[in-house]
């Protein structure tokens, strides 16, 4: 049955008249909260030692990630899962690669109160901004002044604003044909002809769906994905389909970081999740049309 839903969604994204869509020009979000929210992502303090904050992971400047296989917190210790890009998160349909938040805001708390990352509490955060020119910005906003809440909801105005548009292959579909190349136009036939469009399409290139790590042929993951979320063994190593927007810029690749190449992975991915061998030539034209979703890193200022 899964397989039967597989190829019927895939001939509808296949058939239909253009699968991606370009990432608006602009988004709705509130300005003074943003900016907020924009002071607290770079600010260490809400770290339990004043060390880590959501720019050590997530770094702007380097494509939304910290471009290691797993992160370090707190007193150096170290992750087991791959910190995927901030930039679009606010288009993802869930939030981390098992989909335990619903949405950003959820998702602003994990990192926090993770004891290989932040490894703070909010009880303690609260305390500690209510003694710092934080109290007066948060009452200027929040009537209510400092709350788990107020702090989560600034974080997520923020996150919202971390757009990329007018990559070269959005300039592409708004119309300019001459926005990307011959190679990155055979790149993108390619891309849907062999069946990464099933799970890589919408505004994100992805982030709309969960699919199975190994679905043609098994892999070994320590993460079993959704699973761990749900207990459903119907649910193993699934996990949510991550976007490929700016994907030249986030090495290294999948839930855990083992493929660092990124000509590698769409071989791998190619081979495990849909049977099939890409040769040299196929695959450096499909990346090449996966560099012109590299967009606009510019964020609210």
């Amino acid at each position: 049955m899964l397989k039967i839903i597989f190829i019927l969604f895939f001939n509808v994204i296949l058939f239909s008249k253009e699968p991606i869509t370009p990432i608006p020009l602009e988004i709705d979000f509130d300005k003074e909260k943003a900016n907020l929210g924009k002071e607290l992502f770079f600010d260490p303090i809400l770290s339990k030692d004043n060390t880590i904050s959501c720019h050590s992971c997530h770094i702007l400047e380097q494509g939304g990630d910290d471009n290691l296989q797993f992160s370090f917190g707190v007193d150096g210790k170290v992750g087991n899962m791959n910190s995927p890009t901030v930039f679009n998160s606010t288009f993802n349909f869930v939030q981390f690669w098992d989909g335990r938040a619903k949405n950003l805001q959820e998702q602003v708390q994990g990192p926090i109160t993770n004891e290989v990352e932040m490894a703070h509490t909010f009880e303690e955060i609260i305390k500690i901004l209510n003694n710092t020119e934080y109290k007066e910005k948060f009452r200027k906003i929040y009537k209510d002044g400092v709350t788990k809440n107020n702090i989560t909801d600034s974080l997520a105005q923020f996150q919202k604003t971390l757009i990329t548009p007018n990559s070269p292959f959005d300039k592409y579909l708004r119309g300019d044909k001459n926005a990307i190349s011959k190679e990155q136009k055979q790149g993108y036939e390619l891309f849907k002809n062999q069946g990464c469009i099933a799970c890589h399409h919408g505004v994100n290139v992805g982030g709309n769906l969960y699919a199975k790590f190994g679905l043609i042929s098994e892999l070994q993951s320590d993460s079993k994905g959704r699973y761990e979320v749900t207990k459903n063994e119907l649910d193993k190593y699934y996990f949510k389909v991550p976007t490929l927007r700016n994907i030249e810029l986030t090495s290294p690749y999948l839930h855990d970081g083992r493929i660092e190449e990124l000509e590698d992975v769409v071989k791998f991915m190619a081979h495990y999740q849909l049977g099939k061998s890409l040769s040299e030539e196929e695959a450096k034209k499909i990346v090449l049309f996966l560099k012109s979703l590299t967009g606009d890193l510019k964020y609210y200022e």
